[in-house]
């Protein structure tokens, strides 16, 4: 059977995503699935994850399991090894998980009370099982057996473990249990796995291209940013860093100005009773952070919405003055585990490119239509297709049943009417209302959430807030949240990644580099530097005492744009020998010719 036909679960009539042993020979499905489908991948990665475990069983008899699912892109699984394992191991653990797929064992499903379980566990020695058994709420659990080898787990399986066709262990890294500082640290296992060893081969040499791009190496290579252990998850930018950023940001303000937002900024500390009115309190206390000054409390803003509509209360509001669009480059802090920390990716303190929106009821589909062509026309500008998620509503909510209904369909209205293709993630949105969410593809296919729709009924309600309607009467604003490019330092580091360090040239830090032939060319060199900075290039000079070879190596590894070469001949002529990023040597023009050709790619904003 080929593997496109090759069904690895079944989802039954009533929804269940179940083990192909569960279906009987006269049970009709409601349809089964495959490793091409979502669900099938996670299906398979986390199977891969429990041969990989039974590997390490083997091989290491001591080791303590941890905890082992399927993750975006392949599994992990976290062990308590005696004296640790390095990467060296990791050839050892895949001969062993070869010979396990070999033995094609099946999965077995099994039923048990927590007792029995228990148990199990206990004469297992499984010390992390047990742990997470005592937080199971239901009083029967599900455990998984191939071989000699039993797992807690909900499932469900690939029917045996010869259904693993190809696979490979990436890596190992240090992780707390349960991501907390004061636990053991345990050692993580990543590994991925395909149904064929062609997909395998393709996925390990996309990941070497991430790995050439990864935005922590070119970002110290590049001089962008640097990350410092005197302040976790707190990034320290660069001048060239902060080029690329206010760049950015610039453009931003200028875009949203033309669409009839105003910009505000509020502070980043503020008192503990707002928190406690807007519900973060209750339910994002553990996220944030706290201080006291003169026995008062305070918390460091984690969101910049509570700030946000202070500012919408300093007076009352017409509905002459609806919708209103404020937006807002607010730094937040948010406390993410030390475990969790990577880069400009998941950070303590970021500035998310926010904006509240506070409207009319009739006004609400319109303005999230006008929401998602914004992040179209940025994410467009910068080549990303995306994705688009609807959440609905999580388990820990404010807001009636009601306020819920109308604020889903809301945005299911807006979507459909853009017929903006869209998945339906369940329990997923704020605890103030449902969101939409933008995932970017990037030049490598990765998937990075960035834009952000929420709608909120909830906050006006519980901050009062209202404006006078044409009939003269108080009435309640609906609030939009929105975010486009999300955090400002994330989106850098997609950026990074996305075109490998070589930005556009309208963003690029430094879009100029001169390079003198010889120490008597300098002066020339410095002229048309000075010329350039006037008309607000970005131009560097290199009077380093080295060859032009290694000079134009030098800036073609900085991934510069354009590099001028000038010597006897430019500077009679008053003209520039260009080099284009790319396109290497494309002839010599007058310097006021050059000028007038990269002012206007400038401008066009183009990304090649």
């Amino acid at each position: 059977m080929s593997k496109e036909k090759r069904a690895i679960a079944a989802v039954s009539k009533e929804g269940e995503i179940i083990d192909l042993s569960l279906v009987k020979e006269n049970d009709a499905v409601e349809r089964y699935i495959y490793f091409d489908d979502p669900e099938g991948k996670k299906i398979y990665w986390h199977s891969t994850a429990h041969i990989m475990a039974q590997a390490v069983k083997r091989l290491y008899p001591e080791a303590k399991l941890g905890v082992g699912p399927a993750i975006e892109e392949g599994f992990y699984y976290d062990f308590d090894i005696p004296g640790g394992i390095e990467e060296t191991a990791l050839k050892a653990i895949e001969k062993e998980m070869k010979k396990i797929i070999k033995e094609n064992l099946p999965f077995v499903r099994k039923e048990a009370s927590k007792e029995e379980a228990r148990d199990i566990f206990e004469k297992r020695g499984e010390k992390y099982k047990l742990e997470i058994l005592e937080e199971i709420p239901e009083e029967r659990v599900s455990i998984y057996q191939n071989g000699e080898f039993v797992d807690l787990c909900r499932g469900p399986h690939v029917p045996s473990t010869g259904f693993i066709k190809a696979f490979a262990l990436l890596s190992v890294a240090g992780a707390y249990w349960k991501g907390k500082a004061e636990n053991p640290m345990l050692q993580r296992i990543y590994g991925i796995s395909f149904e064929s060893k062609e997909e395998l081969q393709a996925y390990l040499e996309r990941l070497e291209e991430a790995r050439k791009r990864d935005h922590r190496r070119l970002g110290k290579e590049l001089d962008l940013f640097s990350l410092h252990e005197e302040g976790p998850g707190f990034p320290f930018f660069h001048p060239k860093g902060m080029i690329i950023i206010n760049t950015l940001i610039d453009f931003w303000r200028k875009e949203h100005l033309k669409r009839g937002y105003q910009e505000i900024r509020t502070p980043i500390m503020l008192d503990r009773k707002l928190w406690e009115r807007s519900g973060h309190w209750e339910h994002y206390r553990e996220n944030m952070y706290f201080t006291q000054i003169e026995n008062r409390e305070f918390a460091i803003k984690p969101m910049n919405c509570p700030g946000g509509i202070l500012v919408y209360q300093t007076r009352l509001r017409s509905y002459k003055e609806l919708p209103l669009r404020i937006a807002e480059l607010g730094l937040v802090h948010r406390h993410e585990l030390s475990g969790v920390l990577h880069g400009l990716m998941r950070v303590r303190c970021f500035t998310q490119d926010d904006a509240h929106i506070y409207m009319e009821p009739h006004q609400v589909k319109d303005e999230i239509i006008g929401v998602i062509r914004l992040a179209d026309f940025f994410y467009r500008l910068f080549n990303f297709d995306y994705e688009v998620e609807l959440s609905t509503r999580p388990e820990k909510a404010m807001g009636s049943d009601e306020m819920w209904e109308l604020a889903t369909s809301s945005l299911e209205e807006a979507l459909k009417e853009l017929n903006l293709p869209y998945r339906v993630n369940e329990g997923e949105g704020a605890f103030y209302g449902p969101k939409i969410d933008f995932h970017l593809r990037d030049s490598l296919g990765r998937r990075w959430q960035c834009g952000t729709i929420q709608l909120d009924f909830s906050m006006p309600e519980k901050f009062d807030l209202s404006y006078i309607g044409k009939d003269g009467a108080r009435h309640r604003p609906v609030m939009l949240h929105r975010t486009v490019l999300g955090s400002i330092e994330r989106f850098l580091g997609i950026l990074i990644e996305h075109f490998a360090g070589a930005f556009p040239l309208w963003l690029a830090p430094v879009q100029v580099v001169i390079l003198p032939i010889a120490e008597r060319h300098l002066s020339y060199a410095q002229k048309v530097k000075a010329t350039l900075l006037e008309r607000e290039i970005r131009t560097e000079l290199d009077d380093e005492n080295a060859t032009l070879g290694a000079k134009i190596r030098k800036a073609q590894n900085s991934k510069i744009p354009y590099i001028l070469i000038v010597g006897d001949k430019e500077e009679q002529e008053e003209k520039v020998s260009v080099r284009k990023r790319k396109e290497g040597d494309i002839g010599s023009l007058t310097l006021e010719k050059f000028i007038a050709n990269i002012q206007e790619a400038i401008n066009k904003k183009s990304v090649e």
